[in-house]
């Protein structure tokens, strides 16, 4: 009844608690262990597990298929958001994606094997912002390894971004030591990439910090003379966007295009499918 025992240890380590172990171990979130163990699903060198108890490496852990089963009916769906859709709580009148998440907005090419239950909304969270003027791709997830996979501490997983950008030039350093924008009533909107300095993009690409920490290195490319391509491992609130006016650029819009290996492809603005069994990210 009992199977998935965890894999020999690859390092030394001291002991810590179940909960932890299990998601290091990637078979379910922190929350997840705590159901299975409250539920008498996990055991421990063949004994079952208590709350709270700790484990060490070499310690085996198995897990009932009762908690497997649970855990294979938990879906994952893909939002192309909208302008105007906050992506988590709904905030200053504004609607979250999640409210999006209905039969009716199922992309009708969706060919994945799964039928809408409304018991699907239950622990359904989104994996990461996108802002309320940015569109694109938004995961949201009821299964705790995908959430941790894209959003947990750890994480360096690739999200890929297609940016409109306007520039507006740059002045001297003010005394704060923000840099003075010029040009603010006439930016150029055309051919930016001719007029864009070099040096600038580099920055971009590395060199920028926010909040006083610094970033992460990017790729960061131009897609056309008017659009830039982002690829960053890292999300800080409106990230994108504060690197831009960092170097005297103005984004005027700001689409998601891909996550790890899934990409956003012809899903239509406003409408969802769910992650296919054979799609990892």
């Amino acid at each position: 009844m009992f199977r998935r025992a965890a894999p020999p240890p690859v390092a030394p380590g001291g002991p810590v608690r179940l909960n932890k172990r299990m998601a290091e171990l990637n078979m379910c979130s922190r929350r997840e262990a705590d159901e299975w163990i409250a539920n008498g699903w996990v055991k421990v060198n063949g004994q079952p597990a208590e709350m709270g108890v700790k484990v060490t490496p070499s310690d085996r852990i198995q897990v009932d298929k009762a908690a497997t089963g649970q855990q294979a009916n938990q879906v994952t769906i893909l939002i192309n958001k909208p302008i105007g859709y906050v992506s988590a709580q709904a905030e200053d009148g504004h609607e979250p994606a999640v409210t999006l998440f209905t039969p009716q907005n199922r992309w009708v090419d969706d060919n994945a094997r799964f039928f809408f239950h409304p018991s699907q909304l239950r622990g359904l969270a989104p994996c990461g912002r996108l802002d309320i003027d940015s569109i694109g791709l938004l995961v949201m997830t009821q299964d705790g390894r995908i959430a941790r996979q894209l959003i947990g501490e750890d994480s360096v997983m690739e999200k890929e971004y297609l940016v409109r950008v306007a520039y507006h030039g740059l002045g001297q350093p003010a005394p704060t030591g923000q840099l003075i924008r010029m040009d603010d009533d006439d930016p150029v909107t055309q051919n930016v990439q001719a007029v864009f300095p070099p040096a600038m993009l580099a920055r971009l690409r590395h060199g920028l910090s926010l909040d006083g920490q610094a970033l992460k290195p990017a790729r960061v490319e131009w897609q056309n003379p008017e659009q830039l391509r982002f690829v960053l491992t890292e999300g800080k609130k409106r990230q994108i966007r504060r690197m831009c006016e960092l170097v005297g650029l103005k984004v005027v819009g700001l689409k998601r295009v891909r996550i790890g290996k899934v990409m956003l492809g012809n899903l239509p603005v406003g409408q969802w499918r769910y992650l296919g069994p054979h799609e990892k990210f």
